[in-house]
């Protein structure tokens, strides 16, 4: 049985809440307005902190978008890690559509600036950065859970899983964020996403065949 893992404190709660704040302070003022005409000192005037405390905990304007961007990852991997054990290839796109469908007005107004953060994205590097490294730990986080949800399967095709899941998502979402797409349905990001792992997890084999192929 593997070790628990200890409940946060107190005071760890409270960074990660001060964090979020701050990051979903970011993501609106980088929607609204572009990463170049957004500053820390709004973003914390924004989040109601000081200047000082927005600097302990991120290093740039940039920065701060990572905690927000971070949640909606977690969340996708914490439902894939719940799924059953066996081949998750064939499980991966009802997650992804059930991750990427919002469900209520806060999911709604989360794609809203997940889109406008995006786009703002396309002319900062410094933003996109952000946005691929998260994409980075995801994958890498993402091969953990696929090998435990697999007894023996091949390395390697477990890290062309793990890539296949995380672009699918990104790309769904990036083509998506390009456009005008609606939120649901056909041109959504869910469908974009399911679209695109179907085709970049074609012929990838966690599990062998009765053959031993």
């Amino acid at each position: 049985m593997e070790p628990s893992t200890p409940s946060p404190t107190l005071t760890e709660r409270r960074k990660a809440a001060t964090q979020l704040e701050i990051a979903r302070a970011a993501a609106v003022l980088f929607a609204e307005h572009g990463a170049d005409r957004v500053t820390a000192e709004a973003i914390a005037a924004d989040a109601g902190v000081s200047l000082r405390t927005f600097y302990r905990y991120f290093r740039s304007k940039e920065d701060a978008i990572g905690p927000l961007l971070a949640v909606g990852a977690g969340a996708w991997q914490s439902a894939l890690a719940a799924s059953e054990r066996g081949d998750p290839i064939a499980s991966v796109p009802a997650i992804i559509a059930q991750q990427l469908t919002p469900r209520d007005d806060e999911a709604r107004e989360g794609l809203r600036w997940t889109r406008g953060v995006l786009r703002a994205a396309e002319g900062d590097p410094a933003l996109l950065g952000v946005w691929h490294r998260v994409n980075h730990d995801s994958e890498s986080r993402l091969r953990q859970i696929i090998a435990e949800l697999v007894d023996d399967a091949d390395p390697f095709e477990v890290r062309l899983a793990a890539a296949a899941a995380t672009d699918a998502i990104r790309v769904g979402l990036e083509a998506w964020a390009a456009g005008d797409g609606p939120d649901e349905g056909p041109g959504s990001p869910a469908d974009l996403a399911v679209r695109a792992f179907a085709q970049l997890s074609h012929g990838i084999a966690l599990v062998p065949d009765a053959t031993g192929r």
